[in-house]
């Protein structure tokens, strides 16, 4: 008798955001084959708003308040983040400057484009 795996893991894996073109808005599965909403005028998913972010100025703002503006370089399925060229804000003002910023995604209260860089 051949034994088999479960199919459930425990944690789910780094994802590539280039590769999730489902359009279930479920950044953390596996591509499956499909139409994609990218470029239909259906509503955008928040999977294809990260796609569309990722190398460009974001802000991010933590459930403390402190926020974070600067360049998405990267995230995962828990939306862990890291950030280029990022400063720190708190009630407004410029608190600190970093090159490199990594926030854990349980922090994270929202992700907005940014339109332009201060």
């Amino acid at each position: 008798m051949a034994s088999t795996a479960p199919n459930a893991q425990q944690v789910p894996p780094p994802i590539d955001l280039k590769q999730d073109d489902s359009g279930k808005g479920e950044i953390n599965q596996p591509v499956v084959e499909g139409k994609s909403t990218a470029n239909s005028s259906a509503a955008r998913s928040p999977s294809d708003f990260l796609k569309s972010v990722l190398g460009r100025p974001v802000r991010v703002k933590l459930n403390s308040g402190i926020e974070y503006r600067g360049v998405l370089a990267c995230l995962d399925g828990f939306m862990n983040i890291a950030m280029e060229q990022t400063e720190e804000y708190m009630d407004g003002q410029l608190r600190a400057k970093y090159g490199d910023c990594f926030i854990r995604g349980n922090n994270v209260l929202f992700i907005s484009a940014q339109t332009k860089r201060r």
